[in-house]
């Protein structure tokens, strides 16, 4: 048995792309794959770079998304609609269950050019600190990222997060902003201090549980951000810091991102 889940929550009725799991994503080939087969193809990347038999879970609440799925060859574990967001459907799966794992992974449904590494990267920093609870990725922008994020705030849309952490490498807040404010300017002292969270979180099963009993806070409800929920009841969540040189990463919010998306998986050959 593993010490690690890996767990895509998948819903249907999203309020900004319903069906979103169900969209298809043209690679470079010219092949067409669902969003959500391509989410799988990257939890199963990740599944083979962790080893020891990681166990790989759709859940969702949505029999359309679930009959998908199980074409596709993943196991789905059936959740409540009641779930308000990914993290509670994780934790609603990982109960309902009966998962044993030490660490939970919250691969995110909308995030298909997730690299593995980002995945181990989380699961190297949990195994090597027993105490840390919630575990999240994030990645500095480049300037043409940056341009993506203000143009998106400049259309009304709501696109990617981005995050500031303490001198501890502890979340201090994260946003559909573009955090921190640098007076229009990309770079700042030779680099771009804007980071990008991706969508990835690992958790201790402690921390879940205690989260599904929290009411969602004020800044969560504004931001439409689950892991402000963390932050807002005073529980740490630890960034770390990762790279993907040669690649690029962005998420599918909103059917725009479709075409960018798309282009990034011709410039990276994926197919």
């Amino acid at each position: 048995m593993s010490d690690t889940v890996i767990i895509i929550p998948a819903r249907y009725a999203s309020t900004r792309y319903p069906g979103k799991p169900l969209a298809q994503l043209v690679g470079a080939s010219g092949t067409a794959r669902s969003l959500l087969q391509r989410s799988i193809l990257a939890g199963r990347k990740a599944v083979d770079l962790i080893g020891g038999g990681a166990a790989l879970y759709v859940a969702t609440d949505d029999d359309r998304i679930a009959d998908h799925a199980r074409a596709a060859g993943a196991d789905v574990i059936m959740t409540s609609d009641s779930c308000r967001n990914g993290t509670e459907r994780v934790a609603e799966a990982v109960r309902c269950a009966g998962i044993p794992a030490d660490i939970v992974v919250n691969l995110q449904g909308d995030a298909p050019l997730t690299p593995p590494h980002f995945v181990g990267a989380l699961i190297a920093a949990m195994r090597a600190d027993p105490s840390m609870q919630v575990a999240t990725p994030v990645l500095r922008c480049d300037e043409a990222s940056v341009r993506n994020f203000i143009a998106d705030r400049a259309a009304g849309r709501v696109g990617a997060t981005t995050v500031v952490a303490n001198l501890l490498g502890q979340a201090l807040y994260f946003s559909k902003e573009v955090i921190p404010f640098t007076n229009g300017q990309g770079v700042v002292g030779g680099q771009v201090p804007v980071f990008h969270h991706v969508g990835l979180y690992a958790y201790r099963p402690a921390a879940l549980q205690r989260y599904v009993g929290w009411r969602p806070g004020p800044l969560e409800t504004l931001e439409g951000l689950e892991q402000l929920r963390f932050l807002e009841h005073g529980y740490p969540v630890q960034v770390i810091e990762v790279t993907a040189p040669g690649a690029k990463f962005w998420e599918l919010n909103n059917p725009s991102d479709v075409p960018l998306i798309e282009g990034y998986l011709s410039q990276m050959g994926w197919d």
